[in-house]
């Protein structure tokens, strides 16, 4: 019997387990791996304390944090398939297909996945102008052009945050509206370095050795066109991974799990959630570390008073 399990490899999984060894608890750290989105990030920028660092260091930097702490049991290449509640207020951990461990406290930090355009030269170009954090990047493109995918407010959030450094930012829609708040859509549409296309069905991202153009499809007549740029940003959502918790804590429409965000305490008594996987509405590395240290402290809480 654990005192918690952590499942996640990002920062706040990460944050979780290195709180959770300082406290002695009888912790167990599950990841398949420690590859967090922010590994597609050539430079990582906004990272309090640190000015710089690449996508592949910054993992690496937390997974030498965790394997630091003593008393921590790490399991790495290991999938959590389901958790279920036992009679006694404690929890099942299924890892695979077949092995049971129990736990009394769990911290779910499983992170979320951008949805993808699945097209020609995406993965290609990931980190060589194909971005999925406008936030994280968008300082990267000043004076460039840019091509942004998606008419929700994901889309019209990443206008906004490139409208500071980008030269042109040409908006693609799949519809023929835009169907982010109507505030944001008067912002960015009143911006004359700001074009839209819309009924514009991606197909190709350009390019030699880097981002150079997005091709599309005109919905309405069939024509082939593209667009010359210098980075795409894909901005049509994230999908938490939150399906191994579905059917055991409350989850929002969006498939994220509910948390009171002064605990981060999920629906089910002794589990804590953090990061992306969660409602929390901004989702960043600095915000998911924090909220999984608060996890960790709150399960601490819940074991040591046997509640």
């Amino acid at each position: 019997m654990y005192d918690i399990i952590i499942v996640g490899g990002g920062p706040g999984g990460v944050a979780a387990g290195i709180y959770a060894a300082r406290k002695q608890m009888k912790a167990l750290f599950i990841t398949e791996n420690f590859l967090s989105q922010s590994t597609v990030s050539a430079s990582i920028e906004n990272w309090i304390g640190t000015v710089t660092i690449p996508g592949y260091e910054f993992a690496a930097t937390l997974e030498k944090h965790l394997r630091a702490q003593e008393g921590l049991e790490i399991r790495t290449g290991e999938k959590v398939s389901m958790i279920e509640g036992l009679p006694t207020g404690e929890y099942a951990v299924t890892i695979g297909q077949s092995e049971r461990v129990e736990t009394k406290s769990l911290v779910i930090a499983s992170g979320g996945r951008h949805r993808h355009l699945d097209v020609p030269g995406e993965e290609k170009f990931k980190g060589k102008g194909v971005v999925y954090c406008s936030t994280c990047d968008a300082p990267f493109f000043r004076g460039k052009r840019v091509v942004v995918v998606g008419g929700g407010n994901a889309g019209l959030e990443a206008v906004e945050d490139l409208l500071p450094y980008a030269s042109e930012i040409t908006l693609v829609v799949r519809s023929g509206e835009l169907k982010g708040d109507q505030v944001t859509r008067d912002r960015i549409l009143g911006d004359s370095r700001v074009k839209v296309v819309y009924y514009a069905l991606t197909g190709a991202i350009l390019g030699e050795e880097k981002v150079e153009g997005l091709a599309y499809k005109d919905a309405n007549t069939g024509e082939e066109k593209t667009i010359e740029a210098d980075g795409v940003f894909v901005e049509i959502g994230m999908v938490p991974n939150t399906e191994f918790v579905k059917d055991l804590v409350d989850l929002n429409e969006r498939g994220e799990i509910i948390v009171d965000h002064r605990t981060q305490a999920a629906s089910k008594p002794g589990i804590f959630a953090a990061g992306d996987a969660t409602d929390a509405p901004y989702k960043q590395n600095n915000i998911s570390a924090g909220e999984g240290i608060v996890a960790a402290l709150s399960a601490y809480d819940y074991v040591r008073r046997g509640k």
